[in-house]
């Protein structure tokens, strides 16, 4: 075990395996300058690898020449507003998912706390079921959270919401489903303290948003003018196209969806239209909060306010985060 040790601790630090022909050394977060021969740590907080291999020969003068490869273990991280948003679009869907069946989840656990597991007699929890049914939500996601609001030491959980001024006259709104409220208060001002924003006050924020019923479209399953018709003769408000940029690559568009906002009475129509024409559509909790109108930022700006939106959406206790930024 010491030998194992000792291995680790010489490749965490950096080695150089010297051989006639080649060397190998692995540094961590290491750089080498064009047309230099020494290499300079990094001072940025990199969790980068790089392997710098340097291979010895002689010429045909005599003389001896290093030649030194680079070898990235991981990618460099990616910076400004276009591939930021790339990164960022690669599973965003699967996230959202996850935080959709977490939310129901807590809705269910409420709904058997109060009223118990039986949906006849428990108008809460069979409303619930259909839900599950209309968002095509796994059913064991439904048994899984009923057998849990029988554990013990269960609590019933409490919906609140959260107003945070972002960077840039940013606003943004965090929607919270919490068995421990004082838990979820005090890691939330700490993620926004930590990245840049600061908590509003109540109702300093939530005015600038609607609420309203909300399908989710990726645009490369559905014709534009085809889904316009379809939506508005079903009952729909509005169709809002995704935001576009002139730096958008095809790939980009691909990863952008249309939302149709529908009233509330509409919404199980319009879903019903949508799997009628084999349109498919992203299951989420069919409610949304939309900015009434957005705002533009500079770049450091919409960069630091994803990174705080990504942090407060990773925290458990948070369902949904929302913000007026274009």
């Amino acid at each position: 075990m010491r030998r194992v040790g000792a291995i680790l601790h010489r490749f965490s630090n950096g080695i150089s395996l010297k051989c006639p022909t080649h060397s190998l050394s692995i540094q961590r977060g290491v750089f080498l300058g064009s047309g230099d021969a020494s290499l300079s740590s990094n001072s940025s907080n990199s969790s980068s690898l790089l392997l710098l291999y340097e291979e010895k020969h002689r010429d045909s003068s005599g003389y001896q020449v290093n030649n030194v490869r680079k070898i990235w273990t991981f990618p460099p991280v990616c910076m400004g507003r276009r591939s930021c948003k790339i990164a960022g679009r690669k599973g965003a869907q699967d996230a959202k998912k996850a935080k959709l069946y977490c939310r129901l989840g807590k809705e269910v656990v409420s709904a058997v706390k109060k009223g118990g597991a039986n949906p006849e007699s428990n108008t809460a929890l069979a409303a619930l079921i259909d839900k599950f049914k209309e968002l095509d939500v796994p059913k064991e996601i439904l048994e899984r959270n009923i057998k849990r609001a029988s554990e013990k030491g269960q609590e019933a959980f409490i919906e609140k919401i959260y107003e945070v001024y972002g960077l840039g006259g940013v606003s943004i709104v965090v929607e919270v489903s919490t068995d421990k409220i004082k838990r979820s208060v005090a890691v939330i001002r700490e993620v926004v303290k930590d990245h840049g924003g600061k908590m509003a006050d109540p109702g300093s924020v939530l005015f600038k948003f609607r609420r309203a019923r909300v399908v989710n479209i990726k645009v490369t399953d559905a014709d534009r003018d085809q889904l316009l018709g379809i939506a508005l003769d079903a009952g729909a408000e509005d169709v809002i196209e995704p935001p576009t940029y002139e730096d958008d690559s095809d790939e980009d568009r691909s990863e952008s969806y249309y939302k149709v906002v529908s009233p509330a009475e509409n919404y199980a129509a319009i879903l019903s239209k949508l799997r009628e024409e084999r349109i498919s559509f992203e299951t989420d909790n069919g409610s949304e909060l939309l900015p009434i109108s957005t705002i533009e930022v500079d770049d450091e700006a919409v960069e630091l306010n994803k990174v705080l939106m990504s942090k407060l959406l990773e925290l458990d206790d948070v369902d949904a985060v929302y913000t007026d930024q274009k």
